[in-house]
Formats: structure tokens, sequence, C-alpha cells
């Protein structure tokens, strides 16, 4: 039976990890978005799986349904553009949900990959620290395990992106594996739970801000745009 447990929870921990890479690192930036969605679909059977019910509940009012859908406005997604046009015509539609072509120079995405890899040794050293347990029998907490791979990739993903809502997104998923790490160490402690649950609502309500944030910026660039492109006409 514990065999067969452990085996549950390290494919629910792979499928996390899994989600959450798609979610950093594909450049398009719609394909991003849902993969986010199925992350937090899945962090909500993590905090059932660990025991936290009513985080399980925030995760999916927050997560799924507030942050999904503020990232779906933040793309412009409720504004009627399926009406505009075709999906034969590739062009219009990668204008309407953009992909993140930005390419930093090489030496700026290697220190980045070493303060990926920095974080990832000192989470890593606070584990071994406050839940040596683990240290030697690292199978046995897989959710921990990618917890520490959550934080370690979006501090590294929240460096590297320029795009805002690649940002936003990174930002997500560094809270989701903080609280991750945080009701796995204190267990089921009420006042942790209660003090994670805060920081959903405020990570939910964050992302809200950020989403109209960036649609607002994206309509003003709009606007500029189409002003530049009125004065060259004119000429």
């Amino acid at each position: 039976m514990l065999a067969s447990i452990d085996l549950w929870e390290g494919a629910l921990a792979l499928l996390l990890g899994l989600a959450a890479l798609v979610c950093l690192f594909d450049r398009h930036v719609l394909r991003a978005a849902w993969a986010f969605c199925v992350f937090a679909l899945l962090m909500t059977l993590a905090w059932a799986w660990l025991g936290a019910p009513w985080l399980a509940a925030a995760e999916l009012v927050l997560g799924v349904l507030l942050t999904g859908a503020s990232l779906f406005h933040a793309l412009g997604a409720f504004e009627g553009r399926f009406s505009r046009f075709s999906f034969r015509d590739l062009s219009r539609l990668e204008r309407a949900y953009p992909i993140d072509t930005f390419r930093g120079p090489m030496s700026h995405r290697l220190t980045r990959a070493l303060l990926t890899l920095a974080w990832c040794i000192m989470v890593g050293a606070v584990i071994r620290i406050v839940m040596p347990a683990m240290t030697y029998a690292p199978s046995e907490h897989p959710l921990m395990l990618v917890a520490v791979l959550l934080v370690g990739t979006a501090m590294g993903a929240f460096a590297l992106h320029r795009h805002r809502l690649r940002r936003l997104l990174a930002f997500n998923v560094l809270g989701a594996g903080v609280f991750l790490l945080m009701v796995g160490l204190a267990g089921t402690i009420e006042g942790a739970q209660a003090l994670v649950a805060v920081g959903l609502l405020i990570a939910g309500l964050g992302s809200l801000a950020g989403a109209l944030l960036i649609r607002r910026l994206r309509a003003h660039e709009d606007d500029a745009d189409d002003e530049h492109m009125a004065v060259g006409g004119g000429r």
C-alpha cells in the first residue's frame, strides 16, 4: 500500500513539474497560459494529497478560475477576437496571441542559469537543515523535490524572460513552489495552512492586478502604433 501511495505521489509530482516547465518556457504565450491552468489544477490535487482541503478549494478558485481568467484577459481573449480572424491566417493568429521571440545575450542566459542553480542549492540546503530525513530518502518526498524545482526554475525564468505575461507566470509558479514547501515542511498545522491561504489570496489578487496592468499597457502600445502609422500614412 505504501509503495502505491509513493507511486501516485511521484506521478503527481512528475506531472506538476512538467506542467510548470511548459508554463515557464513555452514561447507561445497562449499555450503557456493553458499550461498554467493545468498546473493550477494539479496544485489543487497536491493540496488535497497533503491533507489541506481548504487550500485545494482556494487553489481551485484563486489559481484556476481567477488567475486563469486574468491571464486570458491579459491576452485579450475576451474581446471577440475569435470573430475577427481565421485560424488559417497564422500571421493574424500570432498577432492576437504573440510568440515571445526575445533572446538575450549568451552571457546573460548563462548568468541566469547559474542563478537558477544557486537558488536550487539554497532551497535544498534549507530543506537539508529543516527536514534532514528528506536528504536520506528523497524518493519518499516527491512533492517536496518538485517544490524545489519550481522555486529554482521559476526564479530563473523570471530573470530570463522580458515578456510581461511570462514574468507573471513565473511569479505564480514561484509562489506555488514556496507555498508547497511551507505546507510540506509544516504538515497539517492549521496556522501554516491559514498563512498559505492568505498567501494564495494575495497572489491571486496580485495576478489580477498584474494582468489588468499588462492589458492596459498593451492597449496603450497598440494605440501608439496606430497613431504612428496614421502619422506616417499622412506624410
